[in-house]
């Protein structure tokens, strides 16, 4: 449903969002656990993670570091004192039966981050810990508990409610996860929980002045599913609104499987989860300079990326900013670019590489293209070994064997005929062979060219130079 759907019905869909990022850092964020993901369950947990009695929490810096790296890169107000609080309330996967969070003083508050144009504000970014995991498909009639998770450390970023459709809100996930994997603070990988959303959802009439009744969907782990539960949502509380019904403040799932949410509980408030100010922790003071050290050592943000590229390897601006749409996608391009032609090299990223990581939905960097054997098929194209046809051909073989260009290119005999004299016997046999076309030709069907040259193609199953055959062409059919 696009916000334009939505205005035709008489409504406008109000969305903020609650993004939840988990933090590159070594270890946990209270505990000396190793924060890693994939591990056997409950092997990555200390004391302080399974919320034993007597045991005090220490303060991770790196992840304080992290913060601050987001908050500089959304323009941010970095706290100069920020306190740990604790949330109160109870899951099986909360050993200690409390959040250690953030509430009234967060490390970063009101930053602004730019989607297509449209300036959406952050009203803040705190630390946290994660919890631990439930999981109820290992045994058919018990749940079980990873406490891996437990202690991880989260940055949430919560968005004010600027977000005015599904796309938009998709929009917006995505240039945060952008933001994210260029600081290299996340890997932002929502498949595997290190990055999740949860959005709050209300309608209203286009003219009024006050947001309806919001309901907050938990823990959406993908974009397409960011877009389809909001959808959902949106619809159902105009059915209810339209029915004569009333939309409850809640806390709803939303079911991939079905395409739906459902209700989940009734929506908690600030004061049900009892906030105070955590015994444990000291509050922490953030120096000027830190602030600016971090400042000065900070990577190159996408925008600025873009911008570089635009000067430094004359990328016309869709070129730099789908090259520069992730990270990996932009170092790749600099590394062949440091042997290879900048436009014929982003040409072919753009298009054929990104064909296939779409085709078969993977990521670059787990691709076996790498910059070395990239580099060696384009070099193949620019000095005219193959063509643009059989280059193709190579690119797929390297996708699956992650051979040398090269190495493919002589085992399977696909070196470009550039030999003149070969070349215009090929092409005298085939306007020979088509003198009914050829006549058509010359009496002005000039589209005809093009046919000649497939000919020509197909009879050196795609090796002919083009370059050469265009020529060889244009002097026999105006003889």
């Amino acid at each position: 449903m696009a916000q334009n759907d939505t205005l035709v019905k008489g409504w406008q869909p109000v969305i903020g969002l609650e993004v939840h990022v988990q933090l590159l850092t070594n270890t946990k964020l209270f505990s000396p656990a190793r924060n890693n993901f994939g591990e056997d369950a409950n092997t990555l947990v200390d004391l302080i993670d399974m919320g034993l009695p007597g045991v005090l929490p220490v303060m991770n810096e790196e992840a304080m570091r992290q913060g601050i790296k987001f908050g500089l890169a959304t323009s941010a107000k970095i706290a100069k004192t920020m306190i740990f609080d604790r949330k109160n309330y109870f899951y099986p996967d909360l050993p200690k039966g409390y959040q250690i969070t953030q509430l009234h003083f967060p490390i970063v508050r009101d930053g602004i981050v730019d989607v297509d144009g449209k300036k959406i504000r952050i009203h803040q970014a705190h630390l946290e810990e994660d919890a631990g995991k439930s999981m109820h498909d290992q045994y058919d009639s018990k749940s079980t508990i990873d406490l891996n998770r437990s202690g991880v450390p989260l940055l949430e970023i919560v968005s004010e409610p600027d977000i005015r459709s599904a796309a938009e809100a998709v929009n917006y996930l995505k240039k945060i996860h952008q933001i994210i994997t260029y600081l290299d603070i996340s890997d932002g990988n929502m498949s595997q929980g290190s990055m999740r959303c949860d959005a709050n959802v209300s309608i209203m009439r286009p003219d009024s002045k006050e947001f309806g009744t919001r309901a907050e969907i938990k823990n959406i782990n993908s974009f397409k599913f960011v877009e389809k539960a909001i959808n959902f949502e949106v619809k159902r509380q105009i059915k209810c609104l339209e029915g004569g019904e009333t939309v409850e403040q809640e806390t709803r799932l939303y079911d991939s499987t079905k395409d739906e949410t459902r209700s989940m509980r009734t929506k908690e408030f600030a004061n049900d989860y009892r906030y105070f100010p955590c015994p444990d922790l000291v509050p922490i003071n953030i120096s000027s300079e830190l602030i600016k050290d971090i400042s000065n050592n900070m990577d190159e943000l996408p925008e600025e990326k873009e911008q570089r590229f635009r000067k430094v390897y004359k990328l016309d601006d869709y070129e730099a900013k789908v090259i520069c749409a992730e990270r990996q996608t932009a170092n790749f391009f600099e590394e062949v670019s440091k042997n290879c032609d900048p436009k014929l090299s982003a040409k072919w990223i753009i298009g054929e590489v990104n064909a296939l990581l779409n085709k078969n939905n993977i990521s670059l960097g787990n691709s076996k293209i790498t910059p070395d054997n990239f580099s060696s098929l384009m070099a193949k194209i620019n000095d005219g070994t193959i063509s643009g046809k059989i280059a193709k051909e190579v690119l797929e073989e390297i996708w699956s064997t992650g051979k040398n260009a090269e190495k493919i290119i002589k085992s399977k005999g696909l070196e470009q005929i550039s030999d003149e004299a070969e070349l215009e016997s090929i092409t005298q046999s085939v306007l020979d062979n088509n003198s009914r076309q050829v006549e058509a030709y010359k009496s002005g069907k000039d589209k005809l060219f093009g046919f000649f040259v497939g000919q020509v193609m197909k009879e050196t199953q795609g090796k002919a130079n083009p370059k050469s055959i265009n020529e060889i062409l244009k002097r026999l059919l105006s003889g």
